[in-house]
């Protein structure tokens, strides 16, 4: 079965920038060793990442390539439970990304340790090799 990845905007934003670039670094190294999962892409990511495109043809391109996680009640009641069990609340772009991926059963895939530190095994740094 094939691994489900979602990609939070700080993933993205850096492949893009490699992309651009012209200069493969940690996320275009860690793309090609997972080439093999299912990439999937949120409502968050989606508006973070445009948010701050220069090149919106380009982001939505890349964007359009990964499969489309909408935010629905269940992970609504996924980031109540997720806030209301922790004594320290989760930023709220961050709590939805971290319902999404636990009810995908997946990896959120980004690079923001912090933030994502409590998903454990569920959360990938794409930084860390």
């Amino acid at each position: 079965m094939k691994q489900h990845y979602l990609l939070d905007s700080s993933f993205v934003i850096d492949f893009l920038n490699e992309m651009a670039d012209g200069s493969p670094g940690h996320a275009c190294r860690w793309m090609d060793k997972h080439r093999q999962g299912t990439f999937w892409i949120s409502a968050v990511t989606y508006a973070e990442v445009l948010e701050g495109a220069d090149d919106e043809d380009a982001v939505r391109s890349f964007l359009a390539r990964c499969k489309w996680q909408g935010i629905h009640r269940i992970h609504a009641e996924n980031v109540a439970a997720l806030q209301r069990r922790s004594g320290q609340r989760m930023g709220e772009n961050d709590a939805w990304q971290a319902a999404i991926v636990l009810h995908l059963k997946g990896k959120l895939v980004g690079h923001d340790p912090k933030a994502f530190e409590r998903l454990g095994d569920a959360y990938v740094d794409h930084r860390k090799g």
